[in-house]
C-alpha cells in the first residue's frame, strides 16, 4: 500500500493503541486517534502530531465520523467491559459506509464458536461480521498479556504472593508494545495479511509456578505462586467492583487456561515486526519500580 495511507487507532490511550501509534509514527504514517475522553493523555497524543478525535465504540455516529478520510483501522474494544458485538457492528458497518482498505481486530486466543465466556464468544461471532463486510479483515487473538500481572501488583508488593485460579495451565505472555508493533505493521500491510487469524504469543511458554521464579530472580526476593478456586479468588478480591461480565469471562477463561486453550507459542510477532518479542523478565526488568 502507499507510504501516505492514513490510519485510525481506536483504545488509542491504552497500552496496544499507544504503542501501535507510536510505531506507525516511527514509520512515517499519519495517524488518527479515537479516544473516549480527552485528558492528559489524549494531550500527549497530539503533542506529537496526532489527529485526535473524542468518540464512543457504542456510537454508530462518532465511529463512521472518526473513520472519514482513513483507509485503514484498528479495532480495540475492553475485553471486560460488555459491548464488543454492538461496537463490532458498528465498526463493520462504519467502515462500509467510509469505503475502508481493511481492518485490524483485536480479538482473544480463547475466541471460538464454543467458548463458554461470552466475551470469548462474542469475539467469535464479532469476527464473522467484520469477515462479511468484504473489506480486507485481519484478526489478531493474542495470549494473555504480561500487563496483567500488573492487576495483582499489590499482591506481589505486600505478600510476595501470586494469587491466581489458573492452576498448572500454561501460556507465553505477550508484551502490549510489542502487540501495538503488530498492529502497526499489519495496518499499514494489510493486503498481505488479509482474510488470516494471526495466533499471538510470548517467546517462551510457563505455568504460574515457572513464572513466579523468574519474578522472584528480577525482583530480588522470593515471590510465590498460590493458586486458588475460582471462587477463592474473587472472595480475596471482594473489595473491588466486579461486574457480572468481568466474573463470567474470568471464571471461563481460567478454565480455558487450564485445560490448555491458552499454550502454545510461536515467532509470528518477531516475523511481523522483525523484533525479538519482550520476555517475561524483560518485561519485569522494566516495570520493577512498581512491584517494591
Amino acid at each position: 500500500m502507499e507510504k501516505q495511507i492514513k490510519v485510525l487507532i481506536t483504545g488509542a490511550t491504552g497500552k496496544s493503541g499507544s504503542a501501535a501509534i507510536d510505531e506507525l509514527l516511527k514509520m512515517g504514517y499519519p495517524v488518527r486517534a479515537m479516544v473516549h475522553r480527552i485528558d492528559e493523555r489524549s494531550e500527549e497524543l497530539k503533542a506529537k502530531g496526532v489527529e485526535v478525535v473524542k468518540g464512543d465504540l457504542l456510537n454508530l455516529d462518532d465511529i463512521s465520523a472518526a473513520m472519514n478520510g482513513v483507509d485503514t483501522a484498528y479495532l480495540c474494544f475492553p475485553v471486560l467491559v460488555p459491548g464488543v458485538l454492538q461496537a463490532t457492528a458498528y465498526f463493520a458497518q462504519a467502515a462500509i459506509e467510509n469505503g475502508l482498505k481493511g481492518i485490524v481486530n483485536m480479538s482473544q486466543i480463547s475466541a471460538r464458536r464454543e467458548a463458554k465466556s461470552n466475551a470469548a464468544q462474542d469475539h467469535w461471532v464479532g469476527e464473522q461480521i467484520l469477515n462479511h463486510t468484504g473489506i480486507p479483515v485481519t484478526h489478531l487473538r493474542p495470549t494473555f498479556f504480561d500487563d496483567w500481572f500488573l492487576y495483582v501488583r499489590e499482591g506481589i508488593h505486600t505478600n510476595s504472593s501470586i494469587v491466581l485460579p489458573f492452576g498448572n495451565g500454561r501460556w507465553a505472555p505477550v508484551d502490549s508494545a510489542d502487540l501495538g508493533r503488530v498492529v502497526a505493521k499489519v495496518a499499514t500491510h494489510i493486503d498481505q495479511y488479509k482474510g488470516q487469524v494471526l495466533r499471538l504469543y510470548g517467546p517462551e511458554e510457563y505455568n504460574v509456578f515457572e513464572m513466579s521464579e523468574i519474578i522472584s530472580a528480577v525482583l530480588g526476593r522470593t515471590v510465590k505462586y498460590e493458586p486458588v478456586t475460582i471462587e477463592q479468588f474473587f472472595k480475596l478480591n471482594s473489595k473491588r467492583a466486579a461486574s457480572e461480565h468481568f466474573v463470567q469471562h474470568v471464571t471461563h477463561v481460567a478454565d480455558d487456561c487450564v485445560n490448555g486453550i491458552f499454550s502454545g507459542t510461536n515467532n509470528l510477532i518477531e516475523i511481523i515486526t522483525g523484533h525479538k518479542p519482550t520476555t517475561l523478565a524483560d518485561f519485569f526488568t522494566r516495570n520493577k519500580a512498581l512491584f517494591v
